[in-house]
């Protein structure tokens, strides 16, 4: 049984902090489509500054929540996958190919390290575990350090040139047989900050000037929008340029108000104009 509209959504939930699926549940229901949860664990807060967070692995839940959706025949159009965990990992693996419909569309946000590092607790195997689980994706948004990591190249932290992003997006493209790559964040060497693209056989990119400070969650609101976007219609080039847009003015009210920026950015107050992408005239 596959219910028009449905998202199926799989990443960690922070009970502290916005990020995740505390930002891709609100997004998505927002959007007007009809967000599915498999939470893969569950923290106190978010890993960015408040200490010592608790953490509880949802693997073995995963696995019963599974088996009973498979006794309802329930499957999913459209799957978004975010941060995983070494537990959840083999999971999702194991079980995306009956979770989603075959002609599904399915973007991953393989979120597994950032400024040239792998996150504590992961390794090669995990590395390789998100890789063969790209084979199956449909878009992937990965940061340049995740990037580098699927593609077993050296990390770099200097600001890249416009045609070394466009490289990566191609070469990620050809090596993990992935026919759209959008790569989220992009330092480059003109102070600006963007994204590339590689979709439909046309490279792209959209960029805005790089603000002051470190802000949590604004991938995950990024991947949240353009994914919401595309499944109503929009090219991920446009809807890239239209999440790039709203994680940029979610940035510019946070730094306005001047909010202890490890709760999350304001990205709520943008809902209105979100909603205008998508609402008939």
């Amino acid at each position: 049984m596959t219910l028009p509209n449905q998202v199926l959504i799989s990443q960690d939930l922070s009970c502290v902090g916005q990020v995740s699926l505390g930002v891709a549940l609100p997004i998505v229901a927002t959007l007007g489509l009809q967000p599915a949860i498999l939470p893969t664990a569950l923290l106190s807060t978010h890993t960015g500054g408040f200490g010592a967070n608790t953490y509880l692995d949802l693997s073995q839940e995963m696995q019963r929540i599974i088996a009973h959706w498979q006794t309802l025949e329930l499957n999913f159009s459209a799957v978004y996958l975010g941060y995983l965990g070494t537990a959840a990992l083999p999971v999702m693996r194991q079980h995306l190919p009956t979770l989603a419909t075959p002609a599904a569309r399915i973007l991953l946000d393989p979120v597994m390290g950032d400024h040239g590092r792998l996150y504590k607790g992961f390794g090669r195997s995990y590395v390789a575990g998100m890789r063969q689980l790209a084979h199956r994706a449909t878009v992937i948004t990965p940061n340049v350090t995740e990037a580098r990591l699927l593609l077993e190249l050296p990390q770099d932290e200097q600001p890249l040139t416009l045609a070394a992003a466009e490289k990566l997006v191609q070469q990620l493209s050809a090596q993990l047989s992935i026919a759209n790559v959008i790569l989220t964040g992009v330092p480059l060497n003109d102070g600006q900050i963007g994204v590339v693209g590689y979709t439909e056989r046309t490279i792209w990119h959209w960029s805005t000037p790089q603000l002051a400070g470190h802000y949590f969650g604004t991938g995950d609101i990024f991947a949240s929008v353009c994914f919401g976007l595309w499944l109503h219609g929009s090219t991920l080039q446009s809807a890239s340029q239209q999440a790039m847009e709203f994680v940029q003015q979610a940035i510019k009210r946070t730094a306005t108000a001047a909010t202890d920026v490890r709760f999350g950015v304001d990205y709520a107050a943008g809902f209105q104009q979100l909603l205008e992408q998508v609402l008939p005239v």
